[in-house]
């Protein structure tokens, strides 16, 4: 039995156990409805679509702003607690790519509840990039325009900070997918994304910058961007992929530097309306950044 292997299986005998952790909710299709303005907050940056309100968000599911004290959002605070342990030390890794192997697993809720969650901490600022042109929803969940993002700064080289939505929610910024594209993938690949993603690390030194990636199987995307951040949140929603399709996925990143996975939607009490999740540091069950 594979590593990954014996950490789902322990994952499911928690579950029958009716023990382990609160999770995040799983990504869902539905639409948010348009933000309701908000009084302006004190101190708010201005973003490119001219709000000077802080964003009113009524997704159930960014519960690290919605429902700051719920159980799901404990479990944000402690996944949050996690990555900056991770990331600092002797050197910042400040870019981090969240991803799964199939689409519907739950990685784009997991990066908005991520980056909430890190912008929300005085310490930390937080860009956080929908990088999914495919399926973008980053802009959907939060209520905003989508006119122009990150195919516009690709594509055209229009300056990113002219097109970042500064959100007013803690210390957090939005770069949109921007507009849509016929070859996400040769855009995403190309020599301009690495040196994009490469202008934003060194542009924003001291925040985080949390990027949301198509899925790993049957895209490049991911794969390519993957080799250039500094870490990798791995998202698994538990019977959603096949245990093959999983590794196939997983072995796509070898090489890359995995921070954790988060296993998501694990209903351990069939009683309890509240999904589960379990984080796992990668080097607990990977060995070596294998496979």
């Amino acid at each position: 039995m594979s590593k990954i292997e014996e950490i789902l299986e322990k994952a499911t005998r928690l579950r029958q156990q009716g023990g382990g952790t609160m999770a995040a909710p799983t990504e869902v299709k539905r639409p948010v409805s348009p933000a309701t303005p908000a009084p302006p907050l004190a101190g708010a940056e201005l973003g490119p679509y001219k709000t000077e309100q802080r964003l009113d968000l009524v997704s159930p599911y960014l519960v690290s702003v919605t429902q700051p004290q719920s159980p799901v959002a404990e479990e944000y605070k402690k996944l949050k607690s996690v990555i900056i342990k991770l990331t600092t030390g002797e050197r910042f890794l400040n870019t981090i790519m969240v991803t799964s192997t199939l689409k519907g697993e739950g990685k784009s809720i997991t990066s908005l509840n991520i980056a909430l969650a890190l912008a929300q901490e005085y310490d930390h600022t937080v860009l956080l990039v929908d990088a999914d042109l495919r399926r973008p929803s980053t802009h959907t969940y939060l209520g905003i325009p989508n006119e122009q993002g990150l195919s516009d700064c690709l594509m055209n080289g229009v300056d990113v900070g002219s097109v970042l939505v500064k959100t007013g929610i803690g210390r957090l910024s939005i770069l949109p997918a921007g507009r849509p594209v016929q070859n996400p993938v040769e855009l995403i690949a190309s020599s301009r994304m690495k040196e994009f993603i490469q202008e934003l690390k060194h542009r924003y030194p001291d925040r985080y910058v949390i990027i949301d990636t198509p899925p790993v199987l049957h895209f490049a995307e991911a794969y390519s961007i993957a080799s250039e951040v500094d870490g990798v949140i791995f998202v698994v929603r538990e019977g959603q992929v096949p245990i093959a399709h999983l590794k196939e996925a997983v072995g796509m990143l070898k090489g890359s530097n995995i921070l954790g996975v988060v296993y998501n939607d694990v209903e351990v009490n069939r009683y309890s309306s509240y999904h589960y999740y379990s984080y796992k540091n990668y080097s607990d069950y990977a060995g070596q950044g294998s496979a």
